[in-house]
């Protein structure tokens, strides 16, 4: 039982495929008539914004809006809601790929049976498909005896690596399954809607999830061709002139997947691995297809992948692989850094002096991170999760009070103000605060550190 990462997508859309044949609900239908508080950045959007136009990722969220989230411990609603205070870009004209986008669409489909994703999952596909070990629960996936933990590699060598809890995006990445039960989905699918003589979705309805509905990647050269989104499915047009449709799926905590249809060959491929993202997957669907479509391979797919997927471990922190600084500006008196700064979209963050350190504490459980000082008001810490790439900046500026946290400002949404209380009120606060983040600091320890 392997989890399946963003191939949960296509597999997701299957299922909403399903409920539109039944007539619960239309690709069309505006998410709020189903979630009436979701909310985007623009009146309008949030207004108009459909299941359709998030599974194709053509709202005007921004690229994986919402994952940092995620990592730091909010939960999918905590999530969803936040999702207005992000940036928007054009709705409709243009492609960003988001997780918990998705993932609203898929809970707006499961409010409207009134039930929860995973359960819809299991009512409208896994169990009429016959695939008995699929789910999309987390839990479920812990609990069989047949599970493939999530490896990273390091130093050459693969090491079983940490968990990855997705159920807070589960429509978008929370599936879990075996290359059986995945045989029976590509069988739906190559059936245009029926499996074992019985039509589940109907044809017209499984077919619109596997037409374009918005440029992925547009040409960037005459003789070259455009590769499309569907709903939760990618679609192009390869060098033989034949249609495919396509996904992959990758956590970097220690899972790759990849699924290719050559329907004109009534040909379909999935290849699941345990393991951080590398290319494998997606090297061996190719060789497969060259022999189907060539008889031979073509290329050296598995170089050409992993040279790709090697700009996913770049960290872009100003600190990646430099050293401290021998002699740096001496910070500020601790003092004067600690407190409780505050914001709309990540919450709160709160700075405590524990010993010669400082500690930040981020997101609702919450998580602890030492701080160690770089140069200045500068200072270095380690993020742990799913997008968590190395060393990041925490930079301080106390004059106007705010704190900025280099990881989480890919938006412009990284800076923390300050709360300003009142000296007996900061007291009591700062008493509470040590004595949480005591607590916490026996977590911090225990934890480590991702250090890629």
């Amino acid at each position: 039982m392997f989890q399946l990462a963003s191939l949960s997508k296509p597999v997701g859309a299957t299922v909403v495929s399903r409920a539109v044949s039944d007539g619960a609900v239309a690709w069309d239908d505006p998410v709020r008539k189903y979630l009436p508080w979701f909310r985007m950045g623009s009146y309008y959007v949030s207004k108009n914004v459909t299941i359709g136009d998030l599974y194709a990722h053509r709202s005007g969220l921004p690229l994986h809006g919402g994952d940092h989230l995620e990592d730091l411990g909010f939960n999918r609603k905590q999530i969803l809601r936040r999702l207005r205070f992000l940036p928007t870009g054009p709705f409709r004209d243009q492609y960003a790929y988001t997780n918990f986008g998705l993932t609203a669409a898929g809970e707006a489909v499961a409010k409207a049976h009134e039930t929860g994703w995973a359960q819809l999952s299991e009512d409208l596909l896994y169990q009429p498909a016959g695939m008995a070990s699929t789910s999309s629960r987390y839990a479920d996936y812990l609990s069989a005896a047949n599970r493939a933990v999530t490896h990273q590699r390091h130093s050459g060598a693969w090491v079983p690596g940490p968990p990855r809890d997705p159920d807070p995006e589960s429509p978008a990445g929370g599936v879990s399954s075996t290359a059986n039960d995945m045989a029976r989905w590509m069988q739906l699918h190559l059936g245009n809607g029926t499996l074992d003589g019985i039509e589940l979705i109907k044809a017209d309805v499984i077919q619109v999830m596997r037409q374009p509905h918005s440029i992925s990647k547009a040409a960037t050269e005459p003789q070259a061709r455009s590769s499309m989104y569907g709903f939760g499915l990618g679609m192009s047009v390869d060098g033989t002139g034949h249609v495919r449709w396509s996904h992959s799926g990758a956590f970097l905590l220690g899972a790759a997947t990849n699924v290719v249809f050559v329907p004109a060959g009534d040909i379909a491929i999935t290849v699941l691995t345990n393991g951080e993202p590398h290319g494998i997957p997606e090297a061996i669907s190719a060789q497969f297809v060259d022999v189907l479509e060539t008889g031979e391979v073509q290329r050296d797919w598995l170089s050409l992948y992993e040279m790709a997927f090697d700009a996913l471990y770049v960290n872009p922190s100003k600190l990646a692989g430099k050293n401290p600084p021998v002699n740096p500006v001496p910070p500020e008196a601790f003092g004067n850094y600690a407190g409780t700064y505050r914001n709309q979209y990540y919450g709160q963050a709160r700075i405590t002096v524990v010993g010669n350190h400082l500690v930040m504490a981020l997101g609702p459980e919450p998580n602890y991170f030492r701080l160690r000082h770089w140069d200045g008001n500068v200072f270095s810490y380690f993020p742990r999760g799913e997008n968590a790439l190395g060393i990041t900046a925490v930079t301080f500026d106390p004059e106007v009070r705010t704190l900025t946290v280099e990881n989480l400002d890919e938006d412009g949404l990284g800076t923390f103000n300050k709360a300003r209380l009142h000296l007996r009120r900061q007291r009591s606060a700062n008493t509470d605060l040590n004595s949480r983040t005591q607590r916490g600091l026996s977590k911090l320890s225990n934890k480590g550190a991702n250090t890629r």
